[in-house]
């Protein structure tokens, strides 16, 4: 239902779920999901689109932080009630997002900030606020409680208990082990909402989540996300990422706002670039016959495709990931619809078949003697 209590016109228009196209599913793929906070509900439309054309299956879902919890909401919705459920589920869970912030979030835009027509918080008083005090204070002494409305959310719309025994989708969640700095990856079977959370967990903002005796950071510092699960425990070879976090920005950022949010995206796509890297060099061992005869069938050809947000969400900036306005998160579900029918036009066919991606070309800037 809409803020005005009205069912809303239809899914173009605020993200009520229609029925699917139709359930016939010809191909299969995995799905890589990048966190990014309010961000994910671009991440939403891009699935939302994809379960709605209804020809595709998808096998396995890795994720880290918001794009954790859209895989485990989609599978745990797909689970119990199909692709319509996964569906519903979605915005289910992004809508009771949004209420919950319009009620206990600090983090609002005022009136005339809205008037400017940006969903970036720069110049957002509430925001400057809270960023000074992330700076000057641990939530060890802001937040002792350890209170995360958005845990309260997750719990809600998600029966771990029931999830750990989906079997219609493998799910790989993104954790940081803060003792060892290494990447964790939660399976299907492991996953709980302290799991999630974990996975979600920036350490300027919420305490580190205790799992099994280890602390735990955001999945994003070492995997956003994580694909190489997906290279050894699913059997399809085609993986689609859907990015949050834009690898290209064409104007030099000169202002100390534009630097910090430019650290922070190259940052959050670091670990995904150098597992890139890595699947590049496979995939060129196999291409180019690299392999002897008794070797070949040990590595698996990835098919590689990339959903990217590098323009549609060029407007917006890092300050954006903490607005939850029901407003914003229908604009970004809307870019993510028309990005994935684009992406679905032009590169349907060639699913199953040969990556749609060109991962040197698209990642990496190598002079050529390195090119190899």
């Amino acid at each position: 239902m809409s803020s005005s209590g009205k069912q809303p016109p239809g899914n173009d228009d605020c993200g009520c779920p229609v029925p699917a196209m139709n359930s016939n599913h010809e191909k299969t793929i995995n799905l890589a999901l990048q966190g990014g906070g309010a961000h994910g509900a671009f991440t939403w439309g891009v699935m939302d689109r994809l379960i709605e054309d209804g020809r595709l299956s998808i096998e396995g879902l890795c994720g880290t932080s918001a794009g954790a919890m859209n895989a485990v909401v989609y599978a745990y919705g797909n689970m119990i009630g199909g692709a319509d459920g996964a569906r519903q589920a979605l915005y289910d869970f992004w809508k009771t997002i949004s209420d919950t912030a319009r009620l206990m979030s600090p983090l609002q835009q005022a009136p005339w900030e809205a008037w400017t027509g940006t969903w970036n918080m720069d110049t957002s008083f509430s925001f400057n606020m809270f960023e000074l005090m992330t700076r000057a204070f641990s939530p060890y002494q802001f937040n002792p409680m350890n209170m995360n409305p958005l845990r309260d959310i997750l719990e809600k719309a998600v029966d771990f208990k029931v999830l750990n025994r989906c079997q219609e989708t493998k799910l790989f969640i993104s954790t940081t082990k803060v003792r060892t700095g290494k990447v964790r990856i939660f399976t299907t079977d492991e996953i709980t909402l302290d799991v999630v959370m974990a996975s979600a967990c920036l350490p300027q903002m919420f305490q580190a989540v205790k799992i099994n005796g280890d602390h735990y950071w955001d999945g994003g510092y070492m995997g956003n996300p994580a694909i190489f699960p997906l290279f050894y425990h699913t059997d399809t070879r085609d993986v689609v990422i859907i990015h949050i976090n834009p690898m290209d920005r064409e104007e030099l950022p000169t202002d100390a706002s534009d630097i910090t949010d430019r650290l922070n995206e190259i940052t959050f796509n670091a670990s995904l670039l150098k597992e890139l890297r890595s699947i590049a060099f496979i995939t060129k061992l196999i291409e180019e016959g690299w392999l002897k005869d008794e070797y070949k069938g040990r590595l698996k050809h990835m098919l590689m495709h990339s959903i990217r947000a590098d323009r549609i969400l060029c407007d917006l900036k890092v300050s954006s990931k903490f607005n939850s306005d029901w407003g914003f998160l229908t604009d970004l579900f809307n870019r993510g619809r028309s990005t994935a029918e684009a992406w679905l036009t032009e590169n349907y066919d060639a699913i199953g078949t040969q990556s749609t991606v060109d991962l040197k070309k698209e990642f990496f800037d190598i002079g050529s003697e390195h090119a190899g």
